[in-house]
């Protein structure tokens, strides 16, 4: 509903750590704000409800005063509102601080908790809990990790800083180091590098492979450890697809522990805390691009072999 504002936090600021949304208004033939409002907004949230937030007040402008719905349109206008939040279950695991300093944060992420808002995910996010606990309106991820995986997360304190950490990511110059716990496969050749293309649709749960396509992702799978029927694995990839490690673990015939979604898509139903992705993002690897300094970050959280 709406585009969250960037390199700042608007003229409304922060509600429980999340910015307000900011709305651009388009060229069209609509006569007064309430209008195009009512139409944009009204078959997700219902032209009543869209009517009750204007008597509130909580459509402003740019100055942060409140809009009435008969004022006339005007097309390259700025407005703010905040969205309700969905109910939303506490996430009960606490976001660890592995590294703090004026430029960045380097956070643990708990299994279940997402990185960033999105869809019914909003508050019980690592951004918002973390702008919250540590008083950084303007903290925002260098990159993503996927809401079931546990581990790193690189987060940037002020805007101007944030595109040296983010191209630092898209260009690959950041090595990073995952550890999961597998089925042992006694006829795994190991170490291997896998290599295929990898799709993931928008809309459609689990990503997937395309047989005879030419490789748009590369993961190094070596074995760390074993107990019994299953195994320590340590995970580097070379790109960042999604659900990339997920996908190659399944093809290799040994998908990831408590997996819901590979190599079998499991029926949605209320979070089971005590059986997580076995999945960690363990290592954050890099050349400082302020300093020039070589830095390394390990996650303190562990992947505990499941009892039996």
């Amino acid at each position: 509903m709406g585009r969250r504002g960037r390199g700042g936090v608007g003229p409304l600021g922060q509600r429980e750590g999340v910015d307000a949304v900011r709305v651009r208004l388009p060229v069209g033939g609509w006569a007064t704000l309430r209008e195009h409002l009512a139409e944009r907004y009204g078959r997700v949230i219902g032209v009543e409800r869209v009517d009750a937030m204007l008597a509130d007040g909580a459509f402003v402008g740019a100055d942060g005063r409140a809009v009435a719905g008969d004022e006339p349109y005007a097309a390259g206008r700025t407005l703010w509102f905040h969205r309700e939040f969905p109910p939303e279950e506490p996430v009960p695991f606490e976001v660890g601080i592995v590294h703090r300093d004026e430029r960045i944060v380097v956070a643990d992420k708990p299994h279940f908790l997402a990185t960033t808002p999105r869809g019914r995910h909003v508050t019980e996010t690592a951004l918002a809990r973390l702008r919250r606990d540590l008083g950084l309106p303007h903290l925002q991820p260098a990159h993503r990790l996927d809401r079931l995986t546990a581990g790193l997360v690189l987060f940037v304190v002020r805007p101007e800083d944030r595109g040296a950490y983010q191209t630092l990511f898209r260009d690959r110059r950041v090595r990073k180091e995952y550890e999961a716990l597998a089925p042992y496969e006694p006829d795994l050749a190991l170490p291997v590098t896998v290599r295929s293309h990898i799709v993931k649709e928008r809309g459609v749960v689990a990503a997937y492979e395309v047989p005879g396509a030419e490789p748009n992702s590369e993961s190094r799978v070596e074995l760390v450890g074993r107990r019994g029927g299953l195994a320590r694995y340590r995970l580097v990839p070379e790109t960042g697809r999604t659900h990339q490690l997920r996908v190659h673990m399944s093809a290799l015939g040994v998908p990831i522990l408590d997996d819901p979604l590979y190599p079998v898509v499991r029926e949605d139903g209320p979070e089971d805390y005590a059986r997580p992705l076995r999945l960690l993002a363990r290592v954050l690897e890099f050349t400082d691009p302020y300093d020039g300094s070589p830095v390394r970050f390990e996650s303190r959280l562990e992947l505990a072999w499941p009892p039996g």
